[in-house]
């Protein structure tokens, strides 16, 4: 058993050493996840950086869509014994004010993107609901988060091209999650293999100028909901509303679950129920290079050997095979527009992350589609 900086801190939670986390479950993770666009359909990029204390490893990936091409640069170490250490390689994140402002930064690598960004949370951080879910008598998923929306400063470089980022229209959202769920090399399936599951998932956290409304639901393939919430936040730290049981009504491009635009609505206890419409205007496949679970050899937490491992990978949705791989969750630039009471031109609207994937049955869909 090895000590670490953060013993010398007043915050143990359990009999053990900072560094070792109170389940041996070997898919407890710790990540931070960043989104970064220009309330456009101009680019999105994806940043995640986690650790993997049963694993021994930290990973790190930034994602970019800019037009046809899908850019990843990704990075893996062994985790070592100071957890404090957020640094994979070429990439970092800085806590400056927690719950309020970090520094993010990728390095050049010779792969064509590199970044120094600054966050700024524009609503305080918000504690999501308990994510658990057992499956075929296996705890699936076992996490808690904290969402916020906020705004970016510094640089992008793009195949050395730099673009300023500035505060007054490149926005985002962040995420920071921890607890258990499926990370590292595969494991045999087991009884798994009998079933897939069906995972049917909106997440949007979403920013206005004066607000911003997070809402998450997760259901099963019968439709029963399984995670659900739905409130809105202000800047000046007063007690979020509470919007009520959120329904989603999404509309598919013809023959695909790629959503073409949504209605979400909410009815606020005591309030007046009201409807924001939802348009994916550019995607971004989140699954793809990153370590999400495409790629059989580079998954979050997977061990990649005892050196730092940096690498980049380039696909081109304009060729059919490079398309092709653009399956599973989307992390997509997001308009919303509130509808009720104004036509849509006049009403205020937002822009956020419009993430979704509709994986396996559900009522929504025909039978065998």
């Amino acid at each position: 058993m090895t000590l670490s900086p953060l013993d010398d801190y007043p915050i143990h939670q359990a009999p053990e050493v900072m560094r070792h986390v109170t389940t041996s479950d070997r898919n407890f993770y710790d990540r931070y996840y960043f989104n970064v666009h220009p309330s456009s359909d101009e680019m999105m990029m994806l940043i995640g950086i986690g650790q993997y204390p049963n694993l021994g490893v930290m990973d790190a990936f930034a994602v970019v869509r800019r037009g046809p091409l899908h850019k990843v640069v990704r990075a893996s170490r062994e985790l070592g014994n100071d957890r404090m250490d957020t640094t994979v390689g070429p990439f970092r994140v800085e806590v400056i004010e927690g719950l309020k402002r970090l520094r993010v930064v990728l390095d050049e690598t010779g792969h064509g993107l590199s970044f120094d960004l600054t966050w700024d949370g524009a609503i305080p951080a918000t504690l999501e609901p308990p994510h658990y879910l057992r499956w075929q008598e296996r705890v699936v998923f076992d996490s808690r988060r904290l969402a916020q929306t906020g705004r970016w400063t510094g640089t992008i470089t793009i195949e050395g091209e730099t673009i300023d980022v500035t505060p007054d229209h490149w926005w985002g959202s962040r995420d920071r999650s921890w607890g258990i769920r499926p990370v590292g090399e595969p494991e045999p399936p087991g009884i798994q293999v009998k079933n897939a599951g069906t995972f049917y998932w909106l997440y949007t956290p979403m920013q206005f100028e004066d607000h911003s409304i997070l809402c998450i639901l997760q259901e099963d393939e019968k439709g029963r909901r399984l995670l659900e919430e739905a409130t809105r936040v202000w800047p000046d730290g007063r007690e979020p509303e509470y919007l009520g049981r959120p329904e989603y009504r999404p509309e598919y491009a013809e023959g695909t679950r790629d959503v073409v635009t949504a209605a979400l609505r909410f009815a606020p206890p005591g309030g007046e129920p009201f409807e924001i419409r939802a348009t994916p205007i550019l995607p971004v496949h989140l699954m793809v290079g990153t370590g999400y679970g495409l790629e059989p050899d580079w998954k979050h937490g997977m061990y990649q050997g005892p050196d730092l491992k940096v690498q980049g990978v380039t696909y081109d949705t304009r060729k059919p095979d490079d398309a092709a791989r653009m399956w599973g969750m989307v992390d997509a630039v997001g308009r919303y527009e509130y509808l009720d009471g104004a036509e849509p031109g006049d009403a205020a609207t937002g822009h956020g992350l419009f993430e979704y994937w509709a994986l396996g049955p559900h009522p929504s869909f025909p039978e065998g589609a």
